[in-house]
């Protein structure tokens, strides 16, 4: 009897030992592999290389433009004519009486000031940039880009100099000359004409000045009150396009709205037939599981390029494609809540003589509602995410805005615009589903 003991004793320790072992091993083990996986993706994706290549100038000049603007002066060498905008933009010229006064214009010279004693100068096809300290660098325009420096040596770092293009960066401005156009830009902070355009009576006003007119001053428009007519220059700024962009944000939200909530309507009767404990046949479950897995192992990209070629672009094509993705997602999500429920309320239901509808709809529906409704209401702050991307593809909502403005490399601005916006209807969305929650699942 001792000796099987001493046995049992003996087996239990190398047991216990083995397990000791085995668990130290795994301990070291998964650390190692884990910085044998981090140490590939650092050379498979070139991390050094791409450390290298990362430019922190272009990366400061793009935070710059995100919260401040530009102003330019351009000349057309071609036609000899100037202008004066904000971001080079048509739509915000300056007229002669709006021109600012660091701007000087005459019938043979152009001067702007860009402070710090930065002079720059248009006569004609001479343009030169008085720089402080340097000298006054000239650039003259014919068939090549003649460049006089005031110093002899090698080109400074600040200028960049070929016979198209020369580039004059400062800190208190920009000057690019090419044979068809002279630019000069002065930044100042924060996002100019956001309220009003250069075409509202309300332009450069203050905002005690227009408060003081839209509470009693003398009406800027005979037909309309002050307050209506600064409402009318806000939605309709040319600029910045606020009606555009509140019709686009409306969009988006519509096509996550309308993706999820029509995903939810469809999946939920196809999931009875794809839950093990309420199909009628192996042969049937097994193909409607098999659908769900295609339309959820498409990504709704794809499905937004294809339905776009089948019906043209537009916000509805986004919301078909969420709904179709969605689909096969909450067919899986609901067919694995209606497999967990519980077969005794089923039951009860059963013995008042009700038919299998009313069985489905007073003894199984109730069980699954509070997991449904999270689970689409969580889809619809996903969603709405998904359609911004989904927006810039089929040209709706405000990803298409969003994408516009990035492809002009000029409205930085506006894209930080776009974005804050984009996370405040997430925002939004996700404050709206937490009320829903609380009103139909808690009641409250």
């Amino acid at each position: 009897m001792a000796a099987l003991d001493h046995v049992a004793t003996a087996d239990l320790r190398e047991s216990t030992i083995k397990g000791f072992t085995r668990k130290r091993t795994i301990a070291l083990a998964v650390p190692a592999i884990l910085m044998l996986y981090l140490g590939y993706i650092f050379v498979a994706f070139d991390v050094p290389g791409l450390a290298q290549r990362a430019n922190m100038d272009n990366a400061v000049i793009l935070l710059s433009d995100a919260v401040s603007h530009k102003i330019h002066v351009t000349q057309d060498n071609r036609r000899n004519q100037v202008s004066v905008s904000v971001e080079g933009s048509r739509r915000a010229t300056f007229s002669p009486e709006q021109i600012p006064d660091w701007v000087a214009i005459s019938d043979e010279r152009v001067t702007v000031d860009l402070t710090a004693g930065h002079i720059v100068t248009y006569e004609g096809p001479v343009i030169t940039y008085d720089l402080p300290g340097y000298g006054p660098i000239r650039v003259t325009v014919g068939e090549t880009l003649a460049l006089d420096l005031p110093q002899d040596g090698p080109v400074p770092d600040f200028i960049n100099a070929s016979d198209s293009r020369v580039a004059v960066t400062t800190p208190e401005g920009r000057l690019t000359v090419t044979r068809s156009r002279a630019d000069t830009f002065r930044y100042f902070f924060g996002w100019e004409l956001f309220f009003f355009d250069l075409s509202s009576q309300y332009s450069g006003m203050s905002p005690g000045a227009v408060m003081a007119a839209v509470f009693g001053g003398e009406r800027l428009y005979p037909e309309l009150p002050n307050w209506q007519s600064v409402v009318r220059d806000v939605w309709y700024n040319s600029v910045w396009r606020h009606g555009d962009v509140v019709w686009a944000i409306g969009e988006t939200a519509l096509m996550a709205f309308l993706g999820t909530f029509g995903a939810a309507a469809i999946a939920l009767p196809l999931a009875f037939l794809a839950a093990q404990n309420f199909a009628p046949s192996q042969t049937i479950r097994f193909a409607v599981r098999r659908v769900f897995d295609f339309v959820r192992g498409v990504d709704a990209l794809i499905f937004t390029i294809i339905l776009s070629r089948a019906f043209g672009p537009g916000p509805m094509t986004g919301a078909l494609a969420i709904l179709i993705t969605d689909t096969g997602g909450f067919g899986k999500l609901f067919s694995e809540a209606l497999e967990n429920t519980d077969t005794k309320q089923v039951e009860g239901v059963q013995s008042t003589g009700a038919n299998a509808v009313q069985r489905y709809r007073f003894g199984v529906i109730p069980q699954v509602m509070p997991v449904l409704l999270s689970q689409v209401l969580y889809f619809l702050e996903s969603n709405t995410r998904s359609a911004t991307i989904i927006g810039a593809i089929v040209g709706g909502g405000i990803g298409l805005m969003l994408t516009q403005a990035i492809q002009t490399t000029q409205d930085w601005e506006k894209v930080t615009y776009y974005m804050i916006l984009i996370v405040l209807l997430v925002i939004a969305m996700d404050a709206l589903s937490g009320w829903l929650r609380r009103k139909l699942i808690k009641g409250e």
